[in-house]
């Protein structure tokens, strides 16, 4: 009895040792997979529909007004609006020099791309992160009546934007997230450039401030 005892032991000891390095092996594989695959996880886009406005967020001059300017030729929406981030201009000005906002020259870019000036309009509060742009929004479209927007951003930020509206907007108001195409970001290579792996991590790290219900808050300007 005692050496069947043994035995079985002897077994199930060489049974473990031959499944945890299949385990391992089986985590890390699925590791590689989430590693290489996040970068294309991280874009998503709605069917495109005709809509009240196309929002260009802040960041990603010049391809997410000229999306956002191909986007109105195509009939998608009669005005685009752009967000007015917080900028060094006051501080710059008292030193004699100029500076154009972003949304500056995001105008310009529009202007350039076939938007007439009185089709642009700049949304009002001074914003710092994706958060604040999405509150702006949502209070231009309930001031206006607005049932749905095309929000054009970066191809990594998609999510992010498409899960702060989820939380932020009121079931009412509809949203279309579009990727600006001329962006040179690379789903599938993302880890190739410091650029895109900065990218990934920030909207990854974004996402799940998100999902936790934006426990971390800008910092202050």
């Amino acid at each position: 009895m005692t050496d069947d005892h043994s035995f079985e032991r002897r077994t199930s000891r060489k049974r473990g040792c031959s499944i945890g390095p299949l385990l391992l092996l089986i985590l890390v594989i699925a590791g590689v997979f989430a590693f290489r695959g996040i970068g294309r996880w991280l874009v998503v886009e709605d069917p495109l529909e005709r809509s009240d406005a196309i929002v260009v967020l802040s960041g990603g001059l010049p391809y997410r007004a000229q999306e956002a300017a191909k986007l109105f030729r195509l009939g998608m929406a009669p005005q685009v609006w752009l967000t007015h981030p917080a900028s060094p201009s006051a501080t710059l000005s008292k030193m004699g020099i100029s500076f154009e906002g972003e949304d500056g020259y995001s105008r310009a870019v529009l202007i350039h791309e076939g938007v007439p000036d009185s089709a642009i309009r700049v949304l009002g509060p001074v914003i710092v992160n994706t958060e604040d742009e999405e509150r702006a929004i949502i209070a231009e479209m309930q001031a206006t009546r607005a049932g749905r927007v095309i929000i054009v951003t970066s191809p990594p930020h998609t999510r992010r934007v498409r899960a702060l509206w989820r939380r932020l907007a009121p079931a009412e108001l509809a949203l279309i997230v579009r990727a600006a195409s001329g962006d040179d970001y690379d789903a599938d290579h993302w880890w190739r450039t410091t650029r895109d792996a900065l990218s990934v991590m920030r909207e990854t790290m974004g996402l799940l401030n998100a999902w936790a219900g934006l426990p971390v808050r800008p910092a202050a300007h």
